[in-house]
């Protein structure tokens, strides 16, 4: 058993059944009163956000999470199969599990998978990845009813807005957290 002295972010605690991800904390010591930790913590399968403040001393569950390299080498009807990249191991991670994350996966991509006793718990991507525009229509000239933008359909399947000027056949650079159009990529 843990104290709020062992919180740091990253670290995985286990709160009535369930995983939370630590993503700030800070010790408090006031003037007139006991210290405390206030926490933000997001939970590890929903993705929900709260804020917790614990009393100084107060003992927490930390759960132990490894997060290793993976690289994604197809989807497998519900699942997606990655294959460890330090022992050839292959997993099967559940549509769930992957969520939004399979709009960017492209076979042969690095991934890190975050695992809690050989279960998946999320993937984390690179910030960006370079997908091929498969299908877009041609840009109009002066045509800004739509922001200067058009729908595109990436070689995932994602279907996202691009700039005007972007063609089929076109690489694009896409942020893998908003799945926001951020270049062409040279």
């Amino acid at each position: 058993m843990a104290s709020t002295a062992d919180i740091k972010n990253g670290v995985v605690l286990s709160i009535d059944g369930q995983l939370w991800n630590v993503i700030e904390f800070q010790h408090v010591k006031p003037g007139k009163g006991g210290a405390f930790v206030r926490t933000k913590l997001k939970n590890v399968v929903s993705g929900k956000t709260v804020d917790r403040t614990y009393n100084a001393g107060a003992k927490i569950e930390i759960e132990n999470v490894d997060r290793r390299d993976f690289t994604y080498l197809y989807a497998d009807g519900d699942g997606f199969v990655f294959m460890d990249t330090t022992d050839y191991d292959q997993i099967t991670v559940g549509a769930a599990t992957v969520g939004d994350a399979k709009n960017f996966l492209l076979e042969n991509q690095q991934v890190t998978i975050a695992l809690n006793n050989g279960n998946p718990l999320y993937l984390d991507l690179p910030a960006s990845v370079t997908l091929e525009v498969t299908y877009t229509e041609p840009g109009l000239q002066g045509d800004r009813s739509s922001a200067g933008t058009k729908p595109a359909t990436v070689e995932t399947g994602y279907e996202m807005q691009v700039p005007l000027f972007v063609e089929t056949g076109t690489k694009i650079k896409v942020d893998t957290r908003t799945g926001e159009y951020l270049g062409r990529e040279k």
